[in-house]
């Protein structure tokens, strides 16, 4: 099936949005460390370039988990592919994940994570997507709330393809091909 890439969000408006994220997490984390966590892979992206916006001290871990597999849509069954590889007991903990979508994946992994006692515990998306919530999860830091499409760039992908975007695009799929 034949599918091209519409632009939802430039790379500009990406940056400048990320910058306002790295100056709020700065004041609200003054005379502290945080320890940000990454769910990757689609997090990567995003980490990165918010950590290099945060003011404060930053250390890094990263988990790995999986929901989606080769589909478009969450299935809804949360694998944990890699764990942490430090405590975060007693850490200002913030999850950075690129996409908040149904909440299973997340709610199922900040309860993991709470259950490890860290000082705090936040959770930071580059997108989300309210309407397709199932499980309420709270999130403290939203880079933009996006409509129910599928999105690729600055670390999502649609079948391992289409991370590198520098923006966040919709995949769309050929009618002529669906018929």
């Amino acid at each position: 099936m034949a599918e091209h890439v519409r632009v939802l969000l430039s790379e500009k408006e990406v940056d400048d949005r990320i910058q306002a994220i790295g100056d709020q997490i700065s004041r609200d984390y003054a005379g502290k460390q945080v320890h940000l966590v990454c769910v990757l892979k689609g997090g990567s992206f995003f980490m990165c370039e918010l950590a290099k916006r945060i003011t404060v001290p930053v250390s890094l871990d990263f988990m790995s988990v999986s929901s989606y597999g080769k589909d478009t849509k969450s299935s809804g069954v949360v694998k944990i592919v890699k764990d942490l590889d430090e405590s975060i007991k007693d850490k200002d903990v913030l999850v950075v994940e690129d996409i908040v979508d149904s909440g299973r994946t997340l709610s199922y992994l900040l309860e993991m994570l709470g259950d490890r006692g860290p000082a705090s515990l936040r959770l930071c998306t580059l997108l989300d997507k309210p309407e397709r919530r199932v499980v309420n999860v709270k999130v403290d830091y939203t880079g933009f709330e996006i409509p129910d499409e599928f999105v690729v760039g600055y670390g999502l992908d649609y079948d391992q393809r289409y991370r590198n975007l520098p923006y966040i695009g919709v995949v769309e799929f050929d009618q002529k091909e669906q018929e």
